[in-house]
């Protein structure tokens, strides 16, 4: 048995992790930065780096560069860096820069003293290991072990120090039953993604809660083939669990929706009388306006909340 933070790291960031299989996450499923959606998305974050006079974009957990390709597309002389823990994405534009992540809550050390900078983790902090506890019948909270091969849980030891301080000031519970996602790795992986920051803004964009709204059985949670399946951590799925958003380091914390509609993503559908005169151009703003409905979706990818912090 094995705590969970630790079997959590092993399976998607060992040498034999999910993350750093050849096919890449997009094989088991797609987020908001493919297709689209991932269009639509780099145009209103090109929006929000000209709303701050931002010259270089930097995305942190960026998979196969999906998004990166998008935002090259529509602005080819923006400087852009992608992070993660494979190697340079084959067909990845030439003048896109790429660092290999540790994985998990690592930094490669060539990030650092960024200026005019628009720092974006889409996803990433759901994909930081974190302790899972678990209260017991006296009221106590424990960690939970886990079997990699198997996902069998059993009791650990209580709860102390920083990680105890941080359920009682943003998760307190004393249910029997109840499960707690200790947030202290994704607070301070985000507090050293800011520290690598002299001037910018840093965005957090996940699925996630806020206090009062804490989901009492947790989230923590696998995809395998598109398909949701029980987390086991062997290496053969996505695991993921939901962000503590509030306790995050920030200035702003506002749902997608909210924010992509004051950045011009509103979903309009275009008039019928543009198909008549101009049917391509009719059937490229449906497809927008399908994906910025998809994005603002409060059951879906509008579901995301976004922790904004200005730097500098």
């Amino acid at each position: 048995m094995r705590a969970w933070l630790d079997a959590w790291q092993e399976a998607l960031y060992g040498p034999r992790g999910f993350y750093r299989s050849p096919a890449g996450p997009r094989a088991h499923f797609s987020t908001a930065t493919h297709g689209p959606t991932g269009r639509l998305l780099a145009e209103a974050l090109l929006r929000l780096a000209d709303d701050h006079g931002l010259r270089h974009v930097v995305d942190v957990g960026a998979g196969r560069g999906e998004l990166l390709e998008h935002l090259y597309a529509a602005r080819p002389a923006l400087r852009l860096t992608g992070l993660d823990v494979v190697a340079r994405p084959v067909g990845l534009p030439d003048p896109v820069e790429w660092l290999v992540s540790p994985g998990g809550a690592g930094l490669p050390e060539q990030l650092r003293d960024l200026d005019q900078v628009l720092v974006l983790a889409h996803e990433w902090l759901d994909v930081v290991p974190c302790p899972v506890a678990e209260v017991d019948e006296a009221g106590r909270l424990r960690h939970r072990l886990v079997e990699p091969g198997t996902g069998t849980e059993s009791w650990g030891p209580p709860v102390a120090g920083d990680e105890l301080a941080w359920a009682g000031r943003h998760w307190f519970t004393t249910t029997p039953g109840d499960r707690v996602e200790v947030g202290t790795t994704r607070d301070a992986a985000w507090a050293e993604l800011l520290a690598r920051v002299r001037t910018g803004l840093a965005v957090a964009v996940d699925y996630g809660h806020t206090g009062g709204d804490r989901p009492a059985m947790g989230t923590l949670t696998a995809y395998r083939e598109g398909v949701l399946v029980a987390p086991v951590p062997d290496g053969t799925c996505d695991l993921t669990a939901h962000v503590a958003m509030d306790s995050l380091e920030h200035d702003d914390l506002l749902d997608q929706r909210t924010l992509l509609r004051g950045l011009g993503v509103d979903g309009r559908v275009p008039p019928h009388e543009l198909a008549q005169r101009d049917p391509q151009a009719y059937l490229r703003a449906l497809e927008s306006a399908s994906a910025a409905a998809a994005l603002t979706d409060p059951g879906g990818f509008g579901g995301f909340l976004w922790a904004v912090k200005e730097l500098g």
